[in-house]
């Protein structure tokens, strides 16, 4: 017999409609809370800041988790993004003048990103697994010391002054178009082939998958997203340099993706949520203005000998953490679980039974 909360739980899954409902009612929040400060500036930040992490957890998703690759090129493409955009707004477009071609500069950004996102795919077909890793590691290594090495683009001092132009109506607008799209793709012909190659590449080309087409189209949307990220962070941190990002950003994105939940959409925006928040009470001094409440007899020894050393607990707490989900959930937090709303309703049983029948093999597996 069914729980009452399983039963609202299905209830609310079989509930369709109240998707675009709530999609519709984030629209309008996005556009009320800056419009009317219902939140504080700093919370503003951090919440365009977990959009663009998830935009860059989910798009990275879908090769690492769907398809079952290991790719670190993904800060590489967010670069090329940010780079991209940044100078078209500030040498090209008019941006300043005409704000509304602001879209324009992220689109530019991320086709940009997606064409690099095909010469990647390239050397898919013939490596995988730790051979694939290398190659995008060097692509990485690659975008980092071109940009610092042409001064047209501001060499090793990176890009200062750009206009915030990324406001959080429009993050909000790229997350709903990233997870819309990724899913799309996931849950289609070209999905279904990912996820063989995943299973099998071998088999999948006997059965006549075709693995290059599967495997360039999934790089190059990945690639694609992770522009559109790159130039929504060039035009929220308003500076960009080299040295944003390196195999540490590319860590970071990583570490989203496996603590929220490989091949899940909605582990991805969990993960992310959850690492960017966490990095965030981290630092000294935003765990100082959370607990300027306290008496100062309590408040200032905690500060002397925790607070102010934040910023290196964090570096051992944050992969401590990860170590602890990965030995206690391989899979990540949702696992291979996925948001109903996320599952079409044709493929919500399939769905349904191929979790259950993993999260089987785990325990068998003694995990």
């Amino acid at each position: 017999m069914k729980s009452a909360y399983i039963e609202s739980r299905d209830w609310l899954a079989a509930q369709r409609w109240l998707l675009p409902v709530l999609i519709l009612l984030g629209f309008g929040l996005a556009f009320a809370i800056p419009e009317y400060n219902l939140f504080n500036k700093y919370v503003q930040l951090v919440m365009m800041y977990v959009g663009i992490n998830i935009i860059l957890a989910v798009s990275l998703n879908l090769v690492n988790g769907y398809m079952g690759e290991f790719s670190l090129a993904h800060a590489g493409f967010m670069a090329v993004g940010a780079y991209t955009a940044a100078l078209l707004s500030m040498k090209v477009l008019p941006v300043a003048a005409y704000p509304a071609l602001f879209p324009l500069t992220i689109l530019a950004g991320g086709l940009a990103a997606a064409v690099f996102g095909l010469i990647v795919a390239v050397p898919s077909f013939k490596t995988r697994g730790d051979y694939l890793a290398l190659i995008t590691l060097a692509f990485l290594m690659i975008v980092k010391s071109l940009i610092e090495n042409i001064d047209a683009i501001g060499g090793p001092r990176g890009i200062p002054g750009i206009r915030r132009l990324t406001t959080l109506p429009w993050v909000f607008f790229w997350v709903v178009v990233t997870v819309w799209a990724i899913r799309n793709f996931v849950y289609s012909k070209y999905g279904r082939g990912v996820l063989a190659v995943r299973e099998d590449e071998i088999a999948s080309d006997l059965m006549s998958v075709d693995t290059r087409r599967v495997k360039f189209l999934a790089f190059t949307v990945s690639s694609f997203f992770a522009g559109i990220a790159g130039g929504l962070f060039a035009h929220l941190l308003q500076f960009i340099s080299p040295r944003v990002f390196d195999i540490i950003k590319t860590t970071d994105i990583l570490i989203m993706v496996y603590l929220g939940g490989i091949a899940s959409i909605g582990g991805s925006i969990l993960g992310a949520t959850v690492y960017t928040v966490l990095l965030e009470l981290l630092r000294p001094s935003t765990m100082a203005s959370l607990l300027g409440w306290l008496p100062a007899i309590v408040f200032d020894p905690l500060n002397e000998y925790f607070i102010r050393h934040l910023g290196v607990w964090r570096m051992v707490v944050m992969p401590l953490a990860l170590v602890l989900v990965m030995i206690f959930a391989p899979r990540g937090i949702m696992g291979l679980r996925e948001l109903r709303w996320l599952v079409p309703k044709r493929d919500s049983d399939a769905h349904q039974r191929g979790a259950e029948n993993e999260n089987e093999h785990d325990i068998a597996r003694g995990q």
